[in-house]
């Protein structure tokens, strides 16, 4: 006999979930636009050192904070090196000369072409690209937190979909004293187990939902966690993307930001403001992926930009706005240990 909506709020492995639709994307937006000639710096063409004679990153072999090898054209940060395994293994991709056909140089007019997937030249979208996708999923197949973003704001890829702001996952509760919980919990399964439509359901999962995050271990506990993650704001927000993946409250979309890529001025080579930004970026994706090892075939991370840099340095040991960078994708899904796509440098005339 299968269980009634308001029993299953009481069961651990329960029904309240759709099944076959258990995987999420992880959105990471470089707020800024981020250097990806640094990340990956394309150490084979002479041009990329001539261009950038303070900020080059060094070929491999030229000291312990020289590029990592990739092939004989491309290479890895020094800072990047977490990720490297990734690489090797096959689970990590770049795809090269990503960009929008925006020539404006405004970060405000190109996150906004970016997220919302759409170009000056055609006609307007309804939504951002990320929201137009989940409102193509039929509601039934849908929980009560089908997406999120972790942060203050929504991105504008939610918006127009299904999706929530969270900056602790302790906000996703019932609100109320501690002796007073069991009583609206109860009520509230009631109310909506005695609906019989859409409300109802979603209801439930709701309630659901709250009863998942709160069996969670507190993110100090070490029980169900095999990776350390570095203490600043971009991994405590992968460790909480983390948390509600593995609850399996069938969540879609994970969106999250690291902010602080617009490097006009002393942007550095392999120390400095750009370099922490790198070694934030690739030890918190790989703490994420390590604790994700257990269900790593069903999470996919995709790390976009705005726009990249110019190739050349400018007179402030800097990079001004650019247009096209390389995009990472990191999952078992993903067609690993490859950089995709052309190498652009050839065509390009004002670089």
């Amino acid at each position: 006999m299968p269980a009634s909506p308001k029993t299953r709020l009481l069961l651990r492995n329960d029904e309240a979930w759709p099944t076959g639709h258990d995987a999420t994307l992880v959105v990471v937006f470089l707020r800024g636009g981020a250097d990806t000639l640094s990340l990956l710096p394309p150490y084979g063409d002479d041009r990329y050192f001539q261009s950038r004679p303070t900020l080059a990153v060094p070929p491999p072999g030229r000291g312990n904070r020289s590029a990592i090898r990739l092939d004989d054209h491309y290479g890895l940060h020094p800072d990047m090196a977490a990720l490297e395994p990734a690489y090797r293994d096959g689970r990590l991709a770049f795809v090269q000369a990503v960009g929008i056909d925006n020539t404006s140089g405004s970060h405000f007019e190109c996150q906004d072409q970016m997220e919302h997937g759409s170009s000056p030249t055609s006609a307007p979208v309804s939504g951002g690209w990320l929201g137009r996708f989940l409102r193509t999923i039929d509601g039934d197949q849908l929980g009560p937190l089908p997406a999120v973003a972790i942060g203050k704001s929504l991105p504008e890829s939610l918006r127009g979909g299904p999706a929530s702001v969270l900056e602790r996952l302790d906000e996703v509760a019932v609100q109320g004293s501690a002796t007073d919980l069991p009583l609206i919990t109860q009520t509230l399964a009631s109310l909506y187990g005695a609906e019989q439509n859409s409300l109802g359901r979603q209801g439930l999962q709701t309630l659901d939902l709250f009863r998942r995050v709160a069996s969670l271990p507190p993110t100090t506990a070490t029980t169900r966690r095999t990776a350390t993650y570095p203490n600043n704001a971009f991994a405590a927000g992968l460790r909480q993307i983390a948390e509600l993946i593995r609850a399996g409250i069938g969540l879609r979309v994970a969106c999250l930001d690291l902010p602080g890529w617009d490097t006009h001025f002393f942007q550095g080579a392999t120390d400095g403001q750009q370099a922490a930004l790198v070694d934030r970026l690739a030890k918190g994706l790989a703490a994420f992926e390590t604790d994700m090892s257990s269900c790593r075939q069903r999470v996919t991370v995709l790390v976009t930009t705005e726009f990249g840099r110019r190739v050349y340095e400018n007179a402030s040991q800097g990079t001004d706005h650019g247009r096209g960078f390389a995009a990472m994708l990191l999952g078992n899904s993903v067609a690993g240990g490859h950089v995709h796509g052309h190498w652009p440098l050839e065509e390009i005339t004002d670089p």
